[in-house]
């Protein structure tokens, strides 16, 4: 918890010294993610965030996360929250990601429902091209035992306004 409220004291420092050069929304973007999956699997997910777009090349902002999926009489409901750092490298069309998310799962089966908290630390690389992003992340704090995921490697599918 300590380090989630230093990253939003940072950010806030840095919004405040930003506001001082430039009106503060002209650099705020907006967007996030979607998925959907039908079939024997049933999955959609919504990710909205915001972005504050430095000069440098280097946005923080942060999102919300919620996922629904179901397989047979199996669904899981995860919700959370994330801090994201972007860099995008200039010329070349590639965005660099960091992005520390805390999610909440609720399982529930025929035996009965089960409740799961996760952190998680995403390192991500993308093609970035226009608002649109597509790429791959990894977590670095990836537990078997505690997560709902699969896989501590992700697709990223991001578009920001």
């Amino acid at each position: 918890m300590k380090y989630i409220l230093t990253l939003l004291f940072v950010s806030l420092s840095f919004t405040v010294v930003a506001q001082e050069k430039s009106n503060f929304w002209d650099h705020v973007r907006y967007g996030g993610g979607f998925t959907a999956a039908f079939g024997n699997q049933t999955t959609i997910g919504i990710s909205p965030s915001a972005v504050y777009q430095f000069d440098n090349g280097f946005s923080l902002g942060a999102g919300f996360t919620y996922l629904y999926t179901e397989i047979s009489d199996f669904s899981t409901n995860v919700y959370g929250g994330s801090v994201i750092s972007l860099y995008q490298i200039p010329k070349i069309g590639i965005q660099l990601s960091g992005e520390y998310e805390y999610s909440f799962a609720n399982q529930t089966d025929s035996l009965g429902s089960q409740n799961i908290n996760f952190p998680a630390l995403y390192i991500g690389a993308a093609y970035n091209q226009g608002p649109f992003a597509f790429g791959f992340r990894y977590d670095v704090l990836y537990n078997d035992n505690r997560s709902v995921y699969a896989s501590a490697f992700s697709p990223i599918v991001r578009f920001f306004f």
